[in-house]
Formats: C-alpha cells, sequence, structure tokens
C-alpha cells in the first residue's frame, strides 16, 4: 500500500510470516494513499483524525478507533485529514496452511464467495479489540508476537462468520466491473510511464478512450483529473527519494518527469505546502 507500485506485487514480511506494517504520519512521505490496488488483503486502524476513503467507487470517511478491512483486488485509497493512521497487508493464503478446518472458512473469503464489512467502528467491541491486538503486537513487537498476530487474526475471523459481519452473493453489474478494470489498467500505465513526458493523448489511448470522455471517466472515478493524478504520482515519489536518497533535488525532479526545476519546485509546493529543499531537510 505505501510502496511505489500501483499493482503492489511483491513479498509482504517474510515467505514465513508474510505481514506487513506501516505506521503513517503527516510526515510520512507515503502521507496521502494515492489510488492502487494489490491481491493481498489489508487491514487499517485510524489512531487521530480522519481518512476520507474510498473503495472501488464507494467512499466513506472513518475516524479516529475505526477500523478499515480491504478485500484482495479492491481499488482503494485515502485521504488524510490530520490524521495518524497504521495498516497491516496480508496474505490471505497464509491461513490455509495450518488448519483444515479452519481453512474451509477462509476458502470462503479468498474465494469472494462473501465479502467482509469494510468499515467497523468502535461500537463493535470484540471487532476493534481483536484487531487492536493485532496491531499493538506487529507495533510494539514483543517476544512471541508472531503467535498473537497469528492468533488473533483468527480469532478475527471466527468473530465475522459467528456475527455474519459479511455480505453473501455480491455481485458487481457488467458495466461497473469494466469501469474498475478500465481504471486499473490506466493506473498501470502510470506507474510504468510516470517519469516519461506523458500527455493526456497517450494516458486516454492507453483505455482507448478519446481524451474528453477519458477525463469525464477518470474525474467520475478518482474525483481528479487525469493530469493532478499524474503530477501527484510524481511528487510522491520524489519525496519517496528525498526522504532515502542523498540525491540532488534537480536529479530527482528530472528522473520523474519534470524536465523543468522550476516547475516541479512549483507543483512540490503545491502538493505538500513547501519546497523540495525545506520537506529535504525536513
Amino acid at each position: 500500500m505505501h510502496d511505489l507500485d500501483h499493482n503492489e506485487d511483491r513479498l509482504r514480511g517474510t515467505y514465513e510470516f508474510p505481514f506487513e506494517f506501516h505506521h503513517i504520519e503527516p510526515n510520512h512521505p507515503r502521507y496521502v494513499m494515492s489510488y492502487h490496488w494489490h491481491v493481498e488483503y489489508e487491514i487499517i486502524r485510524i489512531l487521530k483524525g480522519s481518512l476520507s476513503v474510498t473503495l472501488d467507487e464507494k467512499s466513506f470517511t472513518a475516524t479516529a478507533g475505526d477500523i478499515i478491512f480491504i478485500h484482495s483486488g479492491i481499488l482503494h485509497s485515502g485521504i488524510p485529514e490530520d490524521c495518524v493512521y497504521q495498516c497491516i497487508v496480508f496474505d490471505g493464503n497464509t491461513f490455509l496452511k495450518y488448519n483444515s478446518v479452519c481453512s474451509t472458512y477462509m476458502q470462503k473469503i479468498i474465494h469472494q464467495e462473501i465479502l467482509i464489512y469494510h468499515h467497523f467502528t468502535p461500537a463493535s467491541e470484540e471487532i476493534c479489540a481483536t484487531v487492536n491486538s493485532i496491531f499493538d503486537a506487529l507495533w510494539m513487537r514483543p517476544s512471541g508476537y508472531e503467535m498473537t498476530v497469528i492468533g488473533q487474526f483468527y480469532h478475527f475471523f471466527g468473530i465475522v462468520f459467528g456475527n455474519h459481519y459479511y455480505l453473501e452473493s455480491v455481485t458487481r453489474t457488467r458495466r461497473d466491473y469494466k469501469r474498475i478494470l478500465q481504471l486499473k489498467q490506466v493506473l498501470d500505465f502510470i506507474e510504468h510511464n510516470y517519469a516519461s513526458p506523458l500527455t493526456l493523448q497517450q494516458l486516454s489511448s492507453s483505455v482507448s478512450m478519446s481524451p474528453k470522455y477519458f477525463c469525464r471517466f477518470f474525474s467520475e472515478m478518482t474525483h481528479q483529473t487525469p493530469m493532478d493524478y499524474l503530477n501527484h504520482q510524481r511528487i510522491e515519489q520524489a519525496c519517496y527519494q528525498l526522504s532515502t536518497t542523498d540525491d540532488s533535488i534537480t536529479e530527482i525532479a528530472y528522473r520523474n518527469g519534470f524536465n523543468d526545476l522550476s516547475y516541479f519546485i512549483r507543483t512540490f509546493k503545491k502538493y505538500k505546502g513547501m519546497t523540495p529543499g525545506k520537506y529535504k531537510r525536513s
């Protein structure tokens, strides 16, 4: 989720313990969760402030204490507002290899026969207590935390099935399914080509649309213009490189699709509220 790929196809954690934890504060280079998707599952907890979340084409706002569950393959994004949040990305297949009785239930989730509710509030006390214990174990990592994480995940799924916290026989209309696939396609195109001087014509051609129709489609799906999204991705990449390398600002600007240093600085300030130099120093 907070890595450099939109379709994040890579190992999470380790082979034996495929759980990846992220703590996200306003100074994090990936503070804004841009549209992306991955085959793994993800759980998010909000520690402070609020996060405006979009899952496929549905949006809602989560606040402090809330838990968000994201299924495999779902397009998702998050716009934070004075927010501190944490994420766990994990491989659902992990829970198929320990116990045949439990795997019968897990296969229903993995095969999308059911969809777990995507938003839990503190009113769901048992769910929140269980998920919070998973997050705390991965955050603090006391001795034996791996057993706590795996055990509490099983507890979480047991609560879901015991209380019917899921939807069954969920179907998408053909139109909705096609729109989501098209958006994934253009996001993948941007991911692999953001460092090039992309034009609106190239973006629209990647999904076989006219520029006019593509602009309307993209804005409806992401609430951003295509070029605004592209520039935001370039700035996010630049932030990551500013915070993790000693490369010069000019090198980073040119590497991320900006052929004019002054334009890069103006665009960076627009999205981050400060110059690249100040960001790097901070």
